[in-house]
Protein backbone atom coordinates (compact mmCIF):
# COMPACT_ATOMS: atom_id res chain seq x y z
CA UNK A 1 0.00 0.00 0.00
CA UNK A 2 1.50 3.36 -0.95
CA UNK A 3 2.04 6.12 1.59
CA UNK A 4 -0.80 8.38 0.35
CA UNK A 5 -3.30 5.55 0.56
CA UNK A 6 -2.19 4.69 4.12
CA UNK A 7 -2.49 8.34 5.16
CA UNK A 8 -5.95 8.51 3.59
CA UNK A 9 -7.05 5.28 5.36
CA UNK A 10 -5.67 6.61 8.65
CA UNK A 11 -7.60 9.85 8.24
CA UNK A 12 -10.83 7.95 7.52
CA UNK A 13 -10.25 5.79 10.61
CA UNK A 14 -9.55 8.86 12.76
CA UNK A 15 -12.66 10.58 11.41
CA UNK A 16 -14.82 7.56 12.29
CA UNK A 17 -13.41 7.35 15.81
CA UNK A 18 -13.86 11.07 16.44
CA UNK A 19 -17.41 11.09 15.07
CA UNK A 20 -18.31 8.25 17.44
CA UNK A 21 -16.79 10.20 20.35
CA UNK A 22 -18.82 13.24 19.33
CA UNK A 23 -22.06 11.22 19.30
CA UNK A 24 -21.21 9.72 22.68
CA UNK A 25 -20.37 13.14 24.08
CA UNK A 26 -23.71 14.52 22.85
CA UNK A 27 -25.54 11.60 24.44
CA UNK A 28 -23.79 12.20 27.78
CA UNK A 29 -24.47 15.95 27.65
CA UNK A 30 -28.17 15.35 26.96
CA UNK A 31 -28.58 12.98 29.90
CA UNK A 32 -30.20 14.78 32.87
CA UNK A 33 -27.83 15.20 35.80
CA UNK A 34 -30.24 13.62 38.27
CA UNK A 35 -31.06 10.60 36.14
CA UNK A 36 -29.69 7.25 37.15
CA UNK A 37 -28.47 4.50 34.93
CA UNK A 38 -29.53 0.89 35.19
CA UNK A 39 -26.23 -0.06 36.84
CA UNK A 40 -26.55 2.88 39.27
CA UNK A 41 -30.07 1.74 40.17
CA UNK A 42 -28.85 -1.82 40.66
CA UNK A 43 -26.03 -0.64 42.91
CA UNK A 44 -28.47 1.46 44.95
CA UNK A 45 -30.83 -1.50 45.30
CA UNK A 46 -27.94 -3.80 46.31
CA UNK A 47 -26.81 -1.32 48.96
CA UNK A 48 -30.30 -1.08 50.43
CA UNK A 49 -30.80 -4.85 50.32
CA UNK A 50 -27.51 -5.34 52.19
CA UNK A 51 -28.53 -2.69 54.74
CA UNK A 52 -31.94 -4.26 55.28
CA UNK A 53 -30.24 -7.60 55.94
CA UNK A 54 -28.68 -5.97 59.01
CA UNK A 55 -32.09 -5.35 60.62
CA UNK A 56 -32.14 -6.62 64.15
CA UNK A 57 -28.49 -5.78 64.86
CA UNK A 58 -28.27 -4.10 68.23
CA UNK A 59 -27.27 -0.51 68.93
CA UNK A 60 -23.80 0.23 70.24
CA UNK A 61 -22.31 3.69 70.56
CA UNK A 62 -19.43 4.01 68.04
CA UNK A 63 -20.25 0.48 66.84
CA UNK A 64 -19.29 -0.42 63.30
CA UNK A 65 -20.13 -4.08 62.77
CA UNK A 66 -23.08 -6.43 63.12
CA UNK A 67 -21.43 -8.66 65.73
CA UNK A 68 -21.01 -5.94 68.35
CA UNK A 69 -23.64 -3.49 67.13
CA UNK A 70 -23.90 -0.17 65.28
CA UNK A 71 -24.49 3.43 65.97
CA UNK A 72 -26.15 5.35 63.12
CA UNK A 73 -23.02 6.50 61.30
CA UNK A 74 -21.14 3.28 62.02
CA UNK A 75 -24.01 1.51 60.29
CA UNK A 76 -23.91 3.66 57.14
CA UNK A 77 -20.10 3.46 57.15
CA UNK A 78 -20.28 -0.35 57.32
CA UNK A 79 -22.92 -0.65 54.58
CA UNK A 80 -21.14 1.60 52.10
CA UNK A 81 -17.73 0.04 52.85
CA UNK A 82 -19.17 -3.28 51.63
CA UNK A 83 -19.53 -1.57 48.23
CA UNK A 84 -16.11 0.13 48.31
CA UNK A 85 -17.55 3.56 49.07
CA UNK A 86 -15.51 5.37 51.71
CA UNK A 87 -17.40 7.27 54.40
CA UNK A 88 -16.08 8.55 57.70
CA UNK A 89 -17.99 6.84 60.55
CA UNK A 90 -19.22 10.19 61.92
CA UNK A 91 -22.61 11.53 60.80
CA UNK A 92 -21.53 15.22 60.64
CA UNK A 93 -18.57 14.26 58.47
CA UNK A 94 -20.67 12.02 56.24
CA UNK A 95 -22.93 14.94 55.37
CA UNK A 96 -19.85 16.88 54.19
CA UNK A 97 -18.60 13.90 52.14
CA UNK A 98 -21.57 13.69 49.79
CA UNK A 99 -23.46 15.87 47.34
CA UNK A 100 -26.44 17.62 48.95
CA UNK A 101 -29.74 17.19 47.13
CA UNK A 102 -33.26 18.41 47.86
CA UNK A 103 -35.00 16.11 50.34
CA UNK A 104 -37.84 15.58 47.86
CA UNK A 105 -35.29 14.14 45.39
CA UNK A 106 -33.78 11.64 47.82
CA UNK A 107 -33.76 8.18 46.29
CA UNK A 108 -32.89 4.64 47.22
CA UNK A 109 -29.32 4.54 48.52
CA UNK A 110 -29.06 8.21 49.47
CA UNK A 111 -28.51 9.40 53.02
CA UNK A 112 -30.72 11.69 55.09
CA UNK A 113 -29.44 13.70 58.05
CA UNK A 114 -31.18 14.90 61.18
CA UNK A 115 -30.78 17.94 63.45
CA UNK A 116 -32.61 18.81 66.65
CA UNK A 117 -33.01 22.37 65.30
CA UNK A 118 -32.44 23.90 61.85
CA UNK A 119 -29.27 25.64 63.04
CA UNK A 120 -28.10 22.68 65.12
CA UNK A 121 -25.46 20.16 64.15
CA UNK A 122 -26.19 16.77 62.63
CA UNK A 123 -26.89 14.13 65.26
CA UNK A 124 -28.23 11.23 63.18
CA UNK A 125 -28.02 9.69 59.70
CA UNK A 126 -30.19 7.13 57.91
CA UNK A 127 -30.13 5.32 54.55
CA UNK A 128 -33.08 5.88 52.19
CA UNK A 129 -34.95 2.71 51.25
CA UNK A 130 -37.64 4.51 49.26
CA UNK A 131 -39.14 7.95 48.71
CA UNK A 132 -42.64 7.88 47.27
CA UNK A 133 -46.17 9.13 47.88
CA UNK A 134 -46.27 7.35 51.24
CA UNK A 135 -43.15 9.18 52.44
CA UNK A 136 -39.47 8.51 53.03
CA UNK A 137 -38.67 5.07 54.36
CA UNK A 138 -35.19 4.55 55.80
CA UNK A 139 -33.08 1.89 57.41
CA UNK A 140 -30.99 3.13 60.34
CA UNK A 141 -29.55 2.23 63.71
CA UNK A 142 -31.42 3.85 66.59
CA UNK A 143 -30.28 3.94 70.18
CA UNK A 144 -33.58 2.46 71.40
CA UNK A 145 -34.26 -0.22 68.77
CA UNK A 146 -31.02 -0.99 66.92
CA UNK A 147 -31.17 -1.40 63.14
CA UNK A 148 -34.73 -0.95 61.91
CA UNK A 149 -36.63 0.23 58.86
CA UNK A 150 -39.35 2.86 59.22
CA UNK A 151 -41.20 5.64 57.44
CA UNK A 152 -39.72 8.82 58.94
CA UNK A 153 -42.37 11.00 57.28
CA UNK A 154 -45.05 9.48 59.50
CA UNK A 155 -42.89 9.43 62.64
CA UNK A 156 -43.75 12.18 65.11
CA UNK A 157 -40.15 12.01 66.40
CA UNK A 158 -38.14 11.94 63.15
CA UNK A 159 -40.35 14.03 60.81
CA UNK A 160 -39.43 17.39 62.34
CA UNK A 161 -35.72 16.57 62.57
CA UNK A 162 -34.87 15.44 59.04
CA UNK A 163 -33.09 18.37 57.39
CA UNK A 164 -30.89 17.33 54.48
CA UNK A 165 -30.37 14.59 51.95
CA UNK A 166 -27.15 13.62 50.21
CA UNK A 167 -26.16 11.49 47.26
CA UNK A 168 -23.13 9.43 48.27
CA UNK A 169 -22.68 7.61 44.97
CA UNK A 170 -22.56 10.68 42.70
CA UNK A 171 -20.44 13.03 44.81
Amino acid sequence: MNLNLRIFAGCIFLFLVLSQCSELNTLVKNTPANSTTRSDNQLRNNIVEFALNQKGARYKYAGRNPKTGFDCSGFTHYVFAEFNVNLTPVSRAQEAECRKIPLKNAQTGDLVFFRKSKAGSVFHVALVVSNDASGITVVHSTSSRGVISENITTSSYWRSKVTTACDVLNK
